[in-house]
């Protein structure tokens, strides 16, 4: 390598060697300097509301005194959603552009978006439909800055139809009853974490994906900050009330242990029924020499049964089926390529 050679005052506290493939190693001062917050955007067929959402982000980035970067990830669209990415990123490069592969669902492209992260301090997760405010940054910077990890938001009034209204109100409080750690109420993505707490979540390797449980599971210092969710900028709702139901289930079985627990209870229960109808049975049959006849008590048993054995059999089953995806040991998403400083390179 070559003999090393004492730097002078001028060359500071660096050691190089002479006669060595580069003659010093002198630290670079012309390099940009990472960004402090990364705001992660998962985005699937978001054409109507996607100039809007970069208008806020790009004021918010030109208003704050913090080095932003976006990272949108294009969870499969189907209309112009990737064409209009392409066009930010190669233009902007305070813009970084994920494409996946298909559509793996929100959870799964919030996940992308974290796994490319390189912010030093912390990082915004928001949706693309703007129900969620990128200019309340400044005011969860203000948390973080007091010491706390996570900031979440809180939604104080919704603009859904009554229908989803209560049952998202009804979900909350279920799984925050049920569950075996403290899931805020209408707590959603929609918060800013710190670095730390956003690498331990992409150590997490779980293929059936809850975020908001995961972030408070992992725990540190947290806060909710209620804010007043308005509608969609533009568009429809992409999630479907099948997908609203698969994102519940997610939260129910990955961080309760009731459903496993309900089977023992509802065999419990079905027991000391059959029991006790067994011991009406007799009596009436030792003391008034009648019993019950006919096709009608046949009926009561083989429903009470079946109905029990079925749903033990599908609660085991949704353990099963979560423990079947993650055996598997595929990605968790799959990248097409990636847009980042205005050059595009494979996933």
């Amino acid at each position: 390598m070559g003999e090393p050679v004492e730097p002078t005052a001028a060359q500071g506290n660096f050691r190089y060697f002479r006669n060595s493939p580069t003659e010093a190693t002198l630290p670079l001062t012309n390099q940009p300097q990472p960004p402090q917050i990364n705001i992660v955007v998962p985005l699937y067929n978001e054409e109507a509301s996607f100039p809007e959402l970069v208008k806020r982000l790009t004021a918010l980035m030109d208003s704050e005194p913090l080095r932003i970067t976006a990272i949108l990830v294009d969870d499969g669209s189907r209309d112009a959603t990737p064409r209009l990415m392409r066009q930010l990123a190669l233009n902007d490069e305070r813009f970084q552009a994920v494409f996946l592969s298909r559509n793996f669902g929100h959870q799964l492209a919030l996940t992308a978006g974290l796994s490319y992260i390189d912010a030093t301090e912390a990082v915004l997760i928001i949706d693309g439909d703007l129900q969620d405010p990128p200019e309340l940054l400044g005011r969860f910077y203000t948390e973080l800055k007091n010491g706390y990890d996570v900031v979440y938001a809180v939604r104080e009034k919704r603009k859904e139809n009554f229908v989803k209204r209560t049952a998202y109100n009804a979900f909350y409080k279920i799984l925050k009853r049920i569950s075996y750690i403290d899931i805020p109420l209408d707590s959603g993505d929609f918060s800013l974490i710190s670095r730390q707490v956003a690498d331990e979540l992409n150590q997490m390797p779980e293929a059936s994906r809850f975020v908001r449980g995961m972030r408070s599971w992992v725990g540190f210092n947290q806060i909710g900050i209620p804010y007043e969710r308005t509608g969609r900028a533009a568009g429809q709702s992409k999630y479907t009330l099948r997908k609203l139901l698969g994102l519940a289930l997610n939260g129910i079985f990955n961080f309760s242990e009731y459903p496993i627990k309900f089977i023992t209870t509802l065999g419990i229960l079905t027991i000391s029924s059959s029991v006790i109808y067994f011991l009406v049975t007799l009596i009436k049959k030792l003391v008034y020499d009648t019993v019950p006849e006919g096709f009608s008590a046949l009926l009561f048993v083989i429903i009470l049964f079946g109905g029990v054995q079925l749903i033990a059999i599908g609660i085991i089953g949704e353990y099963i089926l979560r423990i079947f995806f993650q055996v598997k040991n595929r990605p968790l998403f799959i990248v097409r390529h990636v847009i980042k400083n205005r050059q595009e390179q494979n996933g």
